[in-house]
């Protein structure tokens, strides 16, 4: 009897973790809501409910949020996260820029910060330092004390092996193998969470945005770059190395245009910001893509029109690989496109989809902006979070994800 002492409390304090993780969850997807909803939504005893969050309400990671109406019974206390209990910073690092912005619990946005690259400016220290720069001028500006953020997550483009040094490949870069975790940990002593800028963009679009209630979506991202998040399951598929999703490097043309990756016809030379600049005859730095692509996309020029028949095609690629419910374009190409194209890539996508998996997608502009990124970075830090883990007081020696 005595030798099952040992596992029993592992399984019971276990499973106490598993209820706090579904509690909170349920609270930051759902909440406000009492006691009595959570127990329903959650499937979880009244009792279960009643400890966790106690424990809950006594490590300040959940507050009271006022009473509700009981149909005549006494009324219900509401429960929902505690907003100021902690912070999440989330980065976007794109050809142009490196954008940060530091949000509350309830994903407001408190402070943010920017810098921009200059033209052909890829050294990854350089960068690196960008980061950290904006992470301090973040917590500056909003007054949020470091001790109460609990992460920074930064999508990147290329691809990103998980570890503590978080290899990151990017050939648009020059990346190979860059420990771009390991030059911010020199920084920083927050726990660091990096990922593909696509991928965490989808995340976001899955929690708020256009996304929201899928099961099995792609949220592409168009910019400099292109990528995808595939969502299957509810979850970002990832693959055997983590990357999936190089949407942008799949062939639509053998032996087609070159593409700033080393290849030939890969999707992103045909509609990748400079891909449709350069079929154009138009000459624009970084500084100067935004503004040159949306001439061309309000004056309907040619170049444009066949780049929304390659996204077509591309995402009708998706559509019969992936049989999505749902497609959501995004990135700053993406809802440039979709604002003033949404019709034709639509058609353009049942052109090349086969019947059933067309009749089960929608596709939809992206419902978060450009900055959607870091704000998806952010939600890798948040979604550790829910998982229940002890408050960051009471975990000083911080949990490096990467």
């Amino acid at each position: 009897m005595g030798g099952m002492a040992g596992p029993e409390r592992r399984t019971v304090r276990d499973l106490r973790r598993g209820n706090r993780a579904v509690l909170l969850r349920n609270l930051f997807f759902a909440g406000p809501a009492s006691r009595q909803e959570l127990s329903h939504l959650t499937g979880l005893s009244a009792a279960s409910v009643s400890n966790v969050t106690g424990d809950l309400l006594g490590e300040n990671i959940v507050v009271e949020a006022g009473l509700v109406d009981s149909d005549g019974g006494r009324p219900r206390t509401l429960l929902r996260v505690n907003r100021d209990f902690g912070y999440a910073i989330g980065v976007d690092v794109d050809d142009t820029h490196v954008r940060v912005q530091l949000f509350d619990l309830d994903m407001t946005l408190r402070g943010e910060a920017e810098a921009a690259l200059r033209a052909g400016e890829r050294d990854a220290e350089v960068i690196a330092g960008h980061v950290l720069a904006g992470v301090d001028a973040v917590l500056a500006a909003s007054g949020a004390s470091p001790d109460r953020v609990l992460g920074v997550g930064v999508g990147v483009p290329g691809i990103v092996q998980s570890g503590r040094d978080a290899l990151v490949h990017a050939e648009a870069f020059g990346w190979d193998a860059v420990p771009f975790g390991a030059l911010l940990r020199a920084g920083t002593s927050l726990p660091l969470y990096v990922d593909n800028g696509a991928k965490v963009m989808g995340q976001a679009e899955l929690w708020f945005g256009s996304g929201r209630g899928c099961r099995h979506a792609v949220v592409v991202l168009l910019g400099s770059g292109v990528g995808a998040g595939i969502i299957t399951g509810g979850l970002t598929y990832r693959g055997a190395n983590s990357s999936a999703g190089e949407w942008g490097h799949t062939k639509i043309v053998a032996g087609g245009r070159a593409c700033r990756c080393g290849g030939r016809g890969c999707l992103e030379a045909y509609v990748g910001a400079q891909g449709i600049l350069t079929r154009a005859e138009v000459s624009a730095g970084p500084d100067r893509e935004q503004e040159a692509l949306g001439e061309l996309v309000r004056a309907g020029h040619p170049a444009v029109q066949e780049a929304v028949g390659y996204l077509g095609a591309g995402l009708a690629n998706l559509v019969n690989l992936f049989n999505p419910e749902r497609v959501v374009i995004g990135g700053w190409v993406g809802l440039l496109l979709a604002r003033h194209e949404l019709a034709r890539i639509k058609g353009a996508v049942a052109e090349n989809s086969l019947v059933q998996p067309y009749e089960a997608v929608s596709v939809v502009a992206g419902g978060l902006g450009p900055e959607a990124v870091a704000l998806g970075a952010a939600t890798l830090v948040v979604d550790d979070f829910l998982l229940g883990t002890p408050p960051a007081s009471a975990r000083r020696v911080a949990r490096l994800p990467v």
